[in-house]
This record gives structure tokens, C-alpha cells and sequence, in this order.
């Protein structure tokens, strides 16, 4: 595709006269002739477009394949329809046209206005054939719509870079003139109609609806809301780190608070006793799921929304971070009947993310599958999935006991918490079943020597996978770096080249975009089983395991580093865990 350089209105204004259609070209030969896809590629989704049941585009197929990117096949839709195609790295965005679209809906659509030309509304998009979109904005602006086509990644720089800082002061004259914020006095107990009524004005929804559309476009895994003596200050956790956003004043937390419990259909009365709640937003036509939980400090209610996102969170087994001899033997153990496999690691360390990576790779088979989760984080078609509830004695120990009468063929728990579930899950293991587990340990080979009467379940254990998430340097400001200091501490001397993300745009100027998980697998081999019954340490169990062709954590962190994708520092950050 010709991409015409376009900095301004003038620049837009041509292109958009310029601009030729080819109808008489296929989205095929166009992404082949681009050197996006071969022509094998092109046959192989062409034979599946023949042989699926449901009527899906060819775009679709090739994303679907992993043979293009949506990118790709919208920037090659855009050729074939004559659409503009506008980086925004360099175009003067003005406010005018920007003001003519509300904040939540340029946030939730992903869309970027930016000109009026004759008459018409141009808008940036990500696809320019999301129709619903159009329609949102030609009814919120009266106006005629033009879209071009622009990367994702832009337009969400772009957007975060003018909606990072709500405007406060025109927030408060919005409350003012529909709320009397002193009836919500700091402290004092306000009557919950009227925290309801507030709660639900306009100036909150919005403000909470930014704050949480912010947070997913850049990818947070959780949006932190957290009062303070005279104000309240909002962070994102991006990559496992906590980032502050913004602050308001303390007179907005009652109702934004409310406003959250309304979401949750929690209690909006109770101010004294934790809460915990679902809610569902949509962005950019997908569902997302929310959970909420709010807690009473002494200086007012914090609440903490944790992102569940399917795009991000559920994963190809492929895409997890096993080297190519682990995802073998990964694929093999699960290919078995009966046994266990536990995933290990701290909090936050990926576990949940590998285990429905597995159970996706498992139900290819269209086995009977049923989970026990505590809670339920994503809602897969094809599994049973069942919430536990202790309040109520329904723990993990007693889900497993209904469940294995329930004639499953896989079993998930979603942690193993105490020595009941553990002797349940094992007699589950026994009795033909594949069992998948968490647990809160360390390291593979500790795992084993740590769980209590470890010989038990010297049978039953498959394999242990400890796994630690690492952050990905952005691939936007990598450069070479010198790390003289982190290259001493591991070890490697001055041979070979490392690198680091400078920062940017991009990643906010922290120099790392995304997250990636590294692993150890500990395949249980008739050796290490019998070392388990003998009841040998750890350090045996790891230097067999290493012999037998156990990759350790760090000696897989140090493969991604070699290859520019981690910085040494996060190398080192593994080898203090």
C-alpha cells in the first residue's frame, strides 16, 4: 500500500481526494503481494474458509491462522477500499474536532477525531469497518463520518496523552451544578438515596468510566483507587509495576466509590465491611470483566478493579514462555488420563494465565472438564467452571468431593491451600483423572519436598512447572546497554551484548511493554520418583532434574536476554527471588 506522509489537515484533506479504490483486487493478493503472507498461507486459509461451518472473512481467518496481524489485514482493507492510512507519530491533532466526541466514547471505541473537512467528521481508527462505532459517533456528533485507518498503538498514545488528566476543575463546576458535594461530607454517614442519587449523576459515571477505559487501553492488570487525608490518588499496575495516574479531591471518593458498588451490586449502605463484586464493561465492542473489591480504611473506602481481559489473558500454549523442549514435554504430560500437574509460583507469577493455557490446549480432545476456582477469572465455552464459596464450607476439599462424581476426565483446582485438597486431589489422580493445580511455592524441585507425606504422591505426580513473569523490553527505544554492574553480579563477564528499553511513548517511558513468562519444568522421571520416596532434598531432586535436561528459571531468563527481549536487570531481579 502507498502510504501517502500526512501531517496535518491540508495532508488529509488530499489524500482523502486522492484516494482510489481497487475493488477489483482481493484482500488475498493484496497481503501477498505485500509480502505479508505466501501464497501457502493464502491456500491454507482459503481451504478453511471452504471447510469451516460459520461464515467468517478471509481477514478473520489469517488473523485467527497467525498468518497476519489485524493490522495488516484493516491497513490492506484500507487499500482495497481507498481509505486513507494516517501514523499519528507526526500529526498536529487539533482540539476542536476532538472536543465534538465525548471521552468515554472516543475511549471505549479506541477513536481519535481529527478534522472537520467539508462539512464531514474525520476520525482515526483501528478498524475502519466497525460499523457499530460509526454509528455511536454519527448520533453523539449530528455530524457526517469519514474514517482512515491508524495503528491501535496510536491512537491509544494519543488519547492517554489528552484524557490522562480529567480536567478536574471542569469535573467540579459539572458536581456543583448538579450535586452539592458538601452534602457528602468526609467521615460522616450520608444517607444512601442520596449517596445513589450522586452516584449516578453524570460527572461520576464519566469520570469512573475514563479511569477504567484508560486502564485498559494501557493494558493494566489492575486500577487502584486509594483515599488519602484531603485527596485521592488513582494507579495502574502495567507489567506487574504500580503506576501513579492522577489524583482528585476527596469530595469526589463517596460517590465514585458508590459508583463502583452500583457496578458490583454490592451494598452501597455498608461503609464498614469489606465488599467484593463482578461487573462487565465493553470496549471497543468486546466484554471485559471487572472485579471490584472495596475496603474501609481510616481514612475512607479503597477500592481496587482488577482487569480480566480475554485477549490479554488467555494465551495459546505456545505463547506462555516454555522453551521448545519444555512446551514437548508440557504437551506430553497432559496428553495422559490420570495424574497431577502443579504450577508453581508467588502471587502474580502467571499460574491462573498457564493453566487455562492448558485447558485450551486439552479441550481440543473434547474431554469432560470441570473447574474449582476461587474466583472464576474467565469464563471459557466448554468447561464447567464452578465458584467456591468458603463463607458458606463450600472450600476447594468439598467442590473436589461432589466433582468426582461427577464423571470428569480433567480436573482443575484453582490452589491447593491445605493437606485435605491435596489428599483429595491425589485420590482424584489415583482413580484415573487428570488432575492441574496451583501452589505458592518457590522453586519445581521444592514443591515436592515441601508438600506434606510427598511419597504419597510420588504416583501421581506428572510434572511440577515453577514460572516467574518478566517484563519485555519495548521494542520501540531498545538499545544497547553496558549493565558493567549486573554483568558482574550474574556472572557473564563483557562477553556478549545486552540490551535495555530506553523509554518512550510507547511504554511510558519506562522502557518495558508487556510481560512474558519464563519456567522451569520438572518432569517426573522413574529416577526423581524414586529420590521423592526416598525422601531426598530439594538441591538432589534439582540436580538430577538439570541433568536429565531441566532448564532453571534463570538459565531461561539469560536465553531471553541474549536475544534483546529482557534486560539483565530482570535476569537479576529472578536470580534474588
Amino acid at each position: 500500500m502507498n502510504q501517502i506522509s500526512i501531517r496535518d489537515t491540508d495532508d488529509l484533506d488530499r489524500s482523502l481526494r486522492e484516494s482510489v479504490a481497487h475493488a477489483d483486487s482481493y484482500l488475498g493478493e493484496i497481503l501477498s503481494a505485500d509480502g505479508v503472507i505466501t501464497e501457502e498461507q493464502l491456500s491454507e486459509a482459503l481451504e478453511a474458509q471452504k471447510n469451516t461451518d460459520e461464515q467468517k472473512h478471509l481477514g478473520e481467518l489469517l488473523v485467527e491462522l497467525g498468518f497476519a496481524t489485524r493490522e495488516q489485514v484493516n491497513v490492506a482493507l484500507a487499500d482495497k477500499l481507498g481509505i486513507p492510512y494516517v501514523s499519528l507519530e507526526d500529526f498536529e491533532v487539533d482540539q476542536f474536532p476532538i472536543s465534538l466526541i465525548p471521552p468515554d466514547i472516543a475511549l471505549q471505541y479506541n477513536i481519535l477525531p481529527l478534522a472537520v473537512i467539508r462539512g464531514t467528521l474525520v476520525v482515526a481508527m483501528e478498524d475502519p469497518f466497525n460499523w457499530e462505532a460509526l454509528e455511536v459517533i454519527r448520533f453523539n456528533t449530528r455530524q457526517n463520518i469519514e474514517p482512515v485507518l491508524s495503528p491501535a498503538r496510536d491512537i491509544t498514545q494519543v488519547l492517554n496523552k489528552i484524557y490522562s488528566h480529567f480536567d478536574e476543575k471542569e469535573l467540579m463546576q459539572e458536581m456543583e451544578a448538579t450535586v452539592d458535594v458538601q452534602t457528602l461530607p468526609i467521615g460522616v454517614d450520608t444517607s444512601p438515596h442520596l449517596v445513589a442519587q450522586e452516584a449516578n449523576k453524570a460527572p461520576i459515571v464519566r469520570l469512573l468510566d475514563a479511569i477504567i477505559s484508560q486502564g485498559i487501553l494501557r493494558a493494566a492488570s489492575d486500577i487502584n483507587i486509594r483515599p488519602e487525608k484531603n485527596r485521592v490518588n488513582v494507579f495502574y499496575r502495567i507489567d506487574g509495576k504500580m503506576q501513579f495516574v492522577r489524583t482528585f479531591h476527596k469530595s469526589l471518593l463517596m460517590p465514585l466509590i458508590s459508583r463502583i458498588k452500583i457496578m458490583g451490586h454490592m451494598d452501597i449502605a455498608e461503609r464498614r465491611m469489606p465488599q467484593d463484586g463482578h461487573a462487565r464493561v465493553y470496549q471497543r465492542g468486546r466484554p471485559i470483566d471487572l472485579r471490584l473489591s472495596v475496603i474501609p480504611t481510616v481514612v475512607g473506602e479503597s477500592a481496587v478493579l482488577r482487569i480480566l481481559d480475554k485477549e490479554v489473558g488467555l494465551k495459546p500454549l505456545d505463547g506462555i514462555g516454555l522453551l521448545p523442549g519444555e512446551l514437548n514435554s508440557l504437551r506430553e504430560i497432559i496428553s495422559k488420563t490420570a495424574g497431577m500437574l502443579l504450577v508453581v509460583g508467588p502471587t502474580g507469577s502467571g499460574k491462573s494465565t498457564t493453566l487455562y493455557a492448558i485447558l485450551n490446549e486439552i479441550r481440543k480432545k473434547n474431554p469432560h472438564i470441570i473447574t474449582v476456582e476461587d474466583p472464576v477469572e474467565y469464563h471459557i465455552e466448554g468447561l464447567e467452571q464452578i465458584q467456591t464459596a468458603a463463607a458458606r464450607g463450600y472450600t476447594f476439599a468439598e467442590s473436589l468431593r461432589h466433582i468426582l462424581r461427577h464423571d470428569p476426565d480433567v480436573i482443575m483446582v484453582g490452589e491447593i491451600r491445605d493437606t485435605e485438597t491435596v489428599q483429595i486431589a491425589n485420590k482424584a489422580a489415583l482413580t484415573g483423572h487428570l488432575v492441574l493445580s496451583t501452589l505458592h511455592t518457590n522453586d519445581a524441585p521444592s514443591t515436592v519436598t515441601c508438600l506434606t507425606e510427598p511419597y504419597l504422591l510420588s504416583t501421581t505426580l506428572l510434572g511440577v512447572m515453577s514460572q516467574r513473569l518478566v517484563r519485555l523490553n519495548c521494542p520501540h527505544c531498545v538499545e544497547e546497554a553496558e549493565e558493567t554492574e549486573l554483568r558482574k553480579a550474574l556472572g557473564i563477564g563483557k562477553s556478549g551484548v545486552y540490551f535495555r528499553g530506553k523509554g518512550c511513548a510507547a511504554c511510558d517511558f519506562t522502557g518495558y511493554h508487556g510481560r512474558y513468562a519464563v519456567c522451569e519444568l520438572l518432569v517426573i522421571t522413574p529416577e526423581i520418583r524414586q529420590l521423592i520416596n526416598d525422601g531426598a532434598t530439594a538441591q538432589k531432586i534439582r540436580e538430577l532434574a538439570i541433568k536429565q535436561g531441566m532448564t532453571p528459571i534463570v538459565d531461561s531468563a539469560m536465553e531471553l536476554a541474549r536475544q534483546a527481549r529482557i534486560s539483565l536487570e530482570e535476569v537479576y531481579s529472578l536470580r534474588l527471588d
